[in-house]
């Protein structure tokens, strides 16, 4: 699993982008005798292994796409392709599907029903690769799916779990503000779309104070403001970008409303206009209960795992919420920190990188959850 990782690290390939990722892949699949489908919704791969017992079909999901990071980590299987990194841990879920994919052949025979490998492109950039490889059938026949996330900034040995909502809804907005530029000596000639992108700053930030129940969630960050002109210029547009995070699909909405509620309503006291576009990305990632509860009763006998916590919901989005909509399973988290490391760099930095037994873990864990349920009566 460590060399399949780092030649994936060295060799990373971006969402929507992926050519030789899938292709590996699938000629591992291939080597080992399972059934495969490449092109699955795009660019996914689907491999199929029958067990010598009848049982139910388990799938298990795990992505493969990198970043447009630069790498900047100084090891031996640093990326060699400039720009782009696998800086979230997913060439560390390919290996360990990978390996498991290896161990669980050699107990084929003793194996009861289906395990379904699916091996998804395109998480890090929506609309995702999950929801086209669904359309395409890769869930078809499958009772139950099951997948984990690689997470560097706990400690190697610990695995948390959570029923129901346990990753939100992210979606992002673009709101284009057109005022009236101008002579920066003569501001009563303008309509300043720098001030009222400011205002938009200010007032978005009361929604969720203000319009969201306070015993629910809701997260609205602006991640870019631009209005770029020369020294003496009063803007005369202004671009605002960013997103919104929630778990109860009537608070998305809720949200949605109000910010075109916001926008309107500030740029008719400034005598301006503005442009929202607002794109619903993944929703959120909905455990169900009796999956979760057999991966935290199963999860302590794990070897590698020293302990198992019911963790709290948490702001990130996954794509993996379609998969849950179709069919019963769960999502959880496989701790990655090296304990020797002072400072463990978050996913989606330059320096990002995982302890390589956590890879060993998951598939541990995977694995075991999938025996189990393939032989659910």
């Amino acid at each position: 699993m460590v060399e399949m990782r780092r030649h994936l690290h060295q060799h990373p390939e971006l969402s929507f982008q992926e050519v030789e990722t899938p292709a590996y892949i699938a000629k591992f699949h291939e080597e080992l005798g399972n059934d495969v489908r490449i092109g699955v919704g795009g660019r996914g791969v689907v491999a199929k292994m029958v067990g010598g017992k009848p049982g139910k079909t388990v799938a298990l999901r795990a992505d493969f796409d990198a970043l447009p990071i630069q790498d900047e980590k100084e090891v031996e299987y640093k990326s060699k392709i400039d720009g782009v990194m696998h800086a979230c841990g997913h060439d560390g879920h390919t290996s360990s599907l990978l390996g498991l994919a290896k161990a669980l052949r050699e107990i084929q025979e003793e194996i009861s029903g289906t395990i379904v490998f699916i091996h998804q492109h395109a998480e890090e950039y929506a609309p995702g690769g999950a929801i086209e490889m669904i359309n395409d059938g890769c869930l078809d026949g499958v009772d139950y799916v099951f997948g984990t996330h690689l997470w560097a900034t706990e400690p190697l040995g610990k695995l948390q779990y959570r029923t129901g909502p346990v990753m939100a809804a992210a979606d992002r907005f673009h709101i284009e503000v057109q005022g009236q530029g101008g002579h920066g000596a003569m501001p009563h000639l303008t309509k300043d779309a720098i001030v009222i992108g400011s205002q938009l700053v200010t007032n978005l930030q009361q929604l969720v104070s203000r319009r969201v129940n306070p015993l629910q969630s809701a997260v609205l960050s602006i991640g870019a403001f631009e209005a770029k002109n020369a020294f003496n210029v009063i803007a005369d547009t202004a671009t605002l970008t960013g997103t919104v995070r929630t778990f109860d699909e009537d608070v998305r909405a809720l949200m949605e409303k109000e910010i075109q509620r916001v926008v309107d309503g500030t740029c008719i006291a400034a005598d301006a206009t503005a442009k929202v576009d607002y794109v619903r990305g993944y929703p959120a990632v909905v455990n169900h209960h009796e999956e979760t509860e057999a991966l935290a009763q199963l999860a302590p006998s794990v070897p590698g795992v020293e302990l198992v916590e019911e963790m709290e919901p948490q702001m990130g989005g996954e794509d993996f919420a379609y998969y849950l909509q179709h069919v019963k399973g769960t999502f959880f988290f496989t701790g990655a920190q090296n304990p020797k490391w002072e400072f463990a760099y978050p996913h989606h930095h330059p320096k990002f990188d995982f302890d390589e037994r956590a890879m060993l873990i998951s598939a541990k864990t995977l694995g075991r959850l999938a025996l189990q349920f393939t032989e659910k009566g």
